[in-house]
């Protein structure tokens, strides 16, 4: 069994159902990425990205994110030592593997900046020092789509900033039925450490082989470009919705993860279904829709769904 299959296979010890939560986690991670998760609560979010980390044997950390919460409580602060009469530098949870920013919109813009550096540059600042991110380093965010009171938006920018915004839903009746069986049977088991993070850049080495052709470099740029000039690809009915589309950091995530992906599904090249099943992992936070789309109840997905369909594939 290949390694992400056992990586897999230990994380759903834990999680049952959610497969493009566990395959966009493991996909960012190894993209070098950063995820939004928009979920109501109860779904196993936490749990996910604790499992994540406890199979790649990386260090985990979770804030919650409140509207008294300060930038210091996430980056750290320097701290006076009254003994030797200096500042002291006090690392805060920023400083880890992965981190869980539960609830990001519940901060205001000052915290939710505080992450940007980090994210952008791989790096933090506190007061004059500038410490350096081991890697690998991933924020998974979440948001709770159903209490909107007293939350903030979080502005273009900072969404740019995700690789991957994840749709995480109730589980089947199916599923939910067997989560009761094992919560009464106390029936999961324990997540086991698989990999290190030696293994981790190893697999980054291998998914950088990973080969994609010029057509489909081509294509993803169209993709992209649908979202911004819908009407040069026969997509006339849509273009009311879309007030602007996807950024050049479009392409270069949709790039990054289609050969990762490509490296999940055990191939060794980049096909469209690739592309495509990535494409609204990357585009569906990318893409600012108009106020008719909101009057017509369309939603980013069903935009990223007509322009695949329009779009010619190589």
């Amino acid at each position: 069994m290949r390694i992400v299959e056992k990586i897999k296979e230990e994380i759903q010890k834990v999680i049952i159902g959610h497969d493009e939560l566990i395959e966009g986690m493991i996909v960012a991670l190894l993209s070098d990425g950063h995820i939004l998760v928009q979920g109501v609560p109860g779904v196993a979010k936490t749990t996910a990205v604790k499992s994540l980390a406890n199979v790649m044997n990386l260090q985990f950390k979770r804030v919650q994110f409140t509207p008294d919460l300060l930038p210091s409580d996430i980056t750290g602060n320097e701290i006076l030592d009254i003994k030797n009469n200096e500042f002291k530098l006090k690392k805060g949870p920023i400083f880890t593997s992965l981190l869980l920013a539960d609830e990001i919109n519940r901060a205001g813009a000052k915290v939710q900046s505080a992450l940007l550096e980090a994210m952008a540059e791989n790096q933090v600042t506190i007061g004059e020092h500038t410490i350096k991110l081991e890697k690998p380093f991933m924020v998974l965010a979440t948001s709770n789509p159903v209490e909107q009171d007293g939350t903030y938006e979080l502005p273009e920018a900072s969404l740019d900033r995700f690789m991957l915004k994840l749709k995480v839903q109730y589980n089947t009746i199916d599923e939910e039925f067997d989560i009761i069986n094992r919560v009464v049977k106390k029936d999961f088991e324990e997540v086991s450490a698989i990999i290190n993070k030696s293994d981790i850049e190893t697999i980054k080495n291998e998914i950088a082989n990973i080969h994609i052709d010029d057509e489909l470099i081509k294509y993803i740029t169209k993709l992209i470009f649908a979202t911004r000039e819908p009407h040069n690809y026969g997509l006339d009915d849509i273009a009311k919705y879309i007030e602007f589309g996807a950024s050049p950091r479009g392409s270069i995530n949709l790039f990054k993860t289609s050969k990762t992906y490509a490296y999940l599904q055990n191939s060794q090249f980049v096909t469209p279904y690739h592309i495509t099943k990535m494409a609204y992992m990357v585009l569906r936070h990318r893409i600012r829709l108009s106020y008719e789309a909101t009057i017509d109840e369309i939603d980013t997905d069903d935009i990223i769904k007509k322009i695949i369909k329009a779009v010619p594939t190589p």
